[in-house]
């Protein structure tokens, strides 16, 4: 192995699609209309959605989430509560701790997050957990 590259995984678009899927149907079956946004381990987006009745400011706060979660590799609630105020506003709403994001992770590798918005911060994380199991991502406690 050369010293100037390290193997990466990613997540396909075929993976991308499954999340957006399982995590609508859960969503639906819930009857809570949900923003779902899947980013690369970097916060590059590669899939969104705006179920119909789902409140559209929280397409934003769905992004926060997925990418505050693959920036930190970890549940947005592993945000110390006490930080979470002034995190937002340092990071003008880039960060959360908002519940509703989870890491993407293979065998303990991050490929991604997915933050889902719209419902209650249970509802948020349950829809999360359903787009990971679609795919056999690892799944995470929450902080």
């Amino acid at each position: 192995m050369s010293d100037f590259f390290e193997p990466s995984a990613q997540l396909t678009d075929k993976g991308v699609l499954a999340m957006l899927h399982a995590a609508i149907d859960k969503a639906s079956a819930m009857g809570q209309p949900q923003c779902i946004v899947v980013v690369d381990q970097s916060g590059v987006v590669l899939g969104s959605f705006r179920m119909k009745g789902a409140r559209f400011l929280s397409l934003k706060s769905a992004l926060a989430k997925a990418r505050t979660t693959a920036s930190i590799n970890a549940p947005t609630t592993a945000i110390p509560e006490q930080a979470r105020l002034l995190i937002s506003g340092a990071t003008q709403g880039e960060v959360t701790g908002l519940k509703g994001g989870l890491p993407i992770r293979f065998g303990g590798v991050l490929v991604g997050g997915i933050g889902i918005g719209s419902g209650s911060g249970d509802q948020d994380e349950e829809v999360a957990r359903a787009a990971l199991q679609a795919v056999g991502a690892d799944l995470v406690s929450s902080a």
